[in-house]
Formats: structure tokens, C-alpha cells, sequence
């Protein structure tokens, strides 16, 4: 049996998006069936659009989604339908040391044109087909429009700061780009215990925006250098931990001279193909510390996620605050300029 749903494509580079429909095949060994409550609008999407990850068009869009299981195929144990889900795409199997398990069946065009999920999920649809492995289990308590969030950029930005950064209380912390993941990087730090957390950007809209995940100072880079401020804020020294949340050249040698010099640099902003780095070999050498990427926050689903999700039903993580607005498939084009101007933290579609 298939499904006939609605969602979202990337036809061809470049091209605006559109709402069409898609057949997704019912769950075969190892997958399962979810019914899309909610899917977050990630940079990742808009790259995807842009051929920026890969040129297999069409792409099913969406992958920042929480939702519930609606059928498992043979062998499936981890979840069962009716479970409240948020979908991940570091599909762990617990048997291997590392891999990403997507399903191995195609969901299509009317027409049988193949398409590809973008992150392996596709989730800019009323449903979509999943390894169960991308299926992490929480309480429904939580609703689905912050739940989605986890899958993709706030947990990117948390883990970047807790799981890769090893922030720790009374540390100081200096985040370069407040935009959603950015802003989960200081939400991660305030939740470690930070002491000093500084928030650097270059739209003063994303700067007060940082300072209600935790914030306590803020420098705006196109009035004043961010690495003497830094400095400045902490007694001389640099912070203890830098997190990069952009993805270029010029902000990653910031974040590099903006550090203490045992400190630690963390790039999670996501740099393009032709970007690279001119360090002096003897700056290396010379400032210690320690030089880290993370990818996905270096999260284990099934430990950050549930975790994670209670501290918001505790009141201690406002994911909310992340949701700017709450729209629905059509608007995704739309959204994507909105992101484009620094105008939203998240747009999320709810289905």
C-alpha cells in the first residue's frame, strides 16, 4: 500500500520550491511510517535548494521534524505506532561505530520519479518514510513545534557548546553568530553554568535575541573588533571556549584568536566547499588549546533528546523562544527569505 501526501520539492537548483504531491510507501523491514506534526525551516533546507550538498534532485525538503509513528515494518523494536517521535538523521544502530541508516525504500512522484530526503528524512510532508533508528522517543507532553527543533539546529547549537565544547560552570564562552544555532549555543552554555557568555554578531535584532537564552554581554562586530572585546571581558585572556556558529573564514579566525590560549574553539557553523583557512603554522603551535568541528552537537539521540525535552517540560530550556512563527507547506518559500534576512530564529510549518 502507498500513501498519496502533500509536500514540499526542490525540482531544480535554484528553483523555488513547491507543494506537490508525494507517494511514500508503507514501512518495509527496519522502517517506519510517521505522521509529520511539525518540521522546523533549517539553512540545510535552503542549501539543498541551492545545490549547495548535492545535485541528486528532486528533493523532498524537511528534516527539523517531530511526529508520531503511524506503522513499523518487520523487525522493528525501538518504536511502535502511537509513539511521539522527533526524527533524527545520525541514525545510530547500536551495532556498528559509526553510520547514518536511512530507509531503504524510495518515496516518489506520482509520475515514479525517485526522490531524495533531504538528511535521509523528508520531512516538508504530511507523512514520511524513515529507518526506525531515525525515530528518537519522547514524552508528548512536549509540543511538536518545539520537539522538532531538536532534530536538526538547536541541538547542533546545545551539543556544540555541552557535548563538543565541554562547557562547565564558571566558564567563559563566546558565541560568533546568533541565529538559531547560535542562540542554542548560549542556551547550552547558561544551562552548563557559564559564567561569562558573550554574543557576537552583526544585527542588533540577534543580539537581544541572545541575551533571553543567556547572554551577558553583547558586541556588535561592525562597530567594534570582536577578538580586543573579547579580550577585554575577560580580564585580558580570551574566553575559555569560542563557538563559530557561521561558517566562514573570516569569523573562524575570530573565534581562533578570540580564545584563551588553552582554550577551545568549536566550529558548528557550516563552511561551503571553496572556503579555507590561513593560519600562521607558528599561531598553531604557539596558542595551545584544542581545535574542534561539531557535527549534529556530537548528540546521541537517544540520550540528549529525551533529556533535553524534559528540562523544557521543567522549565529550565525555553525552546520556544526559538519559534518565531508557525506556518504551513505553502509558506515554505516564503520563509526562506525571511531566514535569508535575519528576520526569524525559526520558522516552523505545523501539519
Amino acid at each position: 500500500m502507498t500513501h498519496a501526501v502533500r509536500g514540499v520539492i526542490a525540482r531544480a537548483k535554484g528553483e523555488p520550491v513547491e507543494v506537490t504531491t508525494v507517494v511514500v510507501p508503507d514501512p518495509g523491514p527496519g522502517e517506519a511510517l510517521v505522521a509529520v506534526q511539525a518540521c522546523g525551516v533549517c539553512h540545510t533546507d535552503l542549501h539543498y535548494r541551492e545545490g549547495g550538498i548535492g545535485d541528486d534532485f528532486p528533493y523532498l525538503l524537511g528534516h527539523e521534524a517531530a511526529g508520531v509513528v503511524e506503522a513499523v515494518g518487520a523487525g522493528v523494536t525501538g518504536v511502535a505506532p502511537g509513539d511521539f517521535v522527533i526524527l533524527n538523521w545520525r541514525a545510530v544502530c547500536g551495532q556498528c561505530c559509526f553510520a547514518t541508516h536511512n530507509a531503504a525504500q524510495k518515496m516518489t512522484l506520482e509520475d515514479g520519479t525517485a526522490l531524495s530526503p533531504a538528511l535521509g528524512i523528508g520531512a516538508f510532508a504530511d507523512k514520511t518514510l524513515v529507518a526506525a533508528g531515525q525515530c528518537t522517543k519522547v514524552d508528548p507532553a512536549v509540543p511538536p513545534e518545539v520537539a522538532g527543533l531538536l532534530g536538526c539546529g538547536v541541538m547542533a547549537g546545545i551539543g556544540a557548546a555541552i557535548n563538543t565544547g565541554g562547557v562547565t560552570r564558571g566558564d567563559s564562552v563566546a558565541v560568533i553568530g546568533c541565529g538559531g544555532v547560535g542562540d542554542a549555543a548560549i542556551a547550552g552554555s547558561y544551562l552548563a553554568g557559564a559564567h561569562t557568555i558573550i554574543a557576537i554578531d552583526v544585527d542588533p535584532r540577534k543580539l537581544k535575541w541572545a541575551r533571553q537564552f543567556g547572554a551577558t554581554h553583547v558586541i556588535n562586530s561592525r562597530e567594534a573588533d570582536p577578538v580586543a572585546e573579547v579580550q577585554a571581558l575577560t580580564g585580558g585572556n580570551g574566553a575559555d571556549v569560542v563557538i563559530e556558529a557561521v561558517g566562514r573564514p573570516e569569523t573562524y579566525l575570530q573565534a581562533f584568536y578570540a580564545r584563551d590560549l588553552a582554550g577551545t574553539l568549536v566550529q558548528v557553523g557550516v563552511p561551503t566547499p571553496d572556503m579555507h583557512v590561513d593560519i600562521p603554522l607558528l599561531d598553531l603551535f604557539g596558542r595551545g588549546g584544542a581545535l574542534k568541528s561539531s557535527w549534529y552537537g556530537d548528540c546521541l539521540p537517544e540520550r540528549d533528546f529525551p533529556m533535553l525535552t524534559g528540562l523544557y517540560l521543567q522549565g529550565r530550556l525555553p525552546l520556544d523562544k526559538f519559534v518565531s512563527e508557525t506556518i504551513e507547506l505553502d509558506d515554505v518559500e516564503a520563509s526562506f527569505g525571511k531566514m535569508e534576512r535575519g528576520e526569524v530564529l525559526r520558522s516552523v510549518v505545523k501539519i
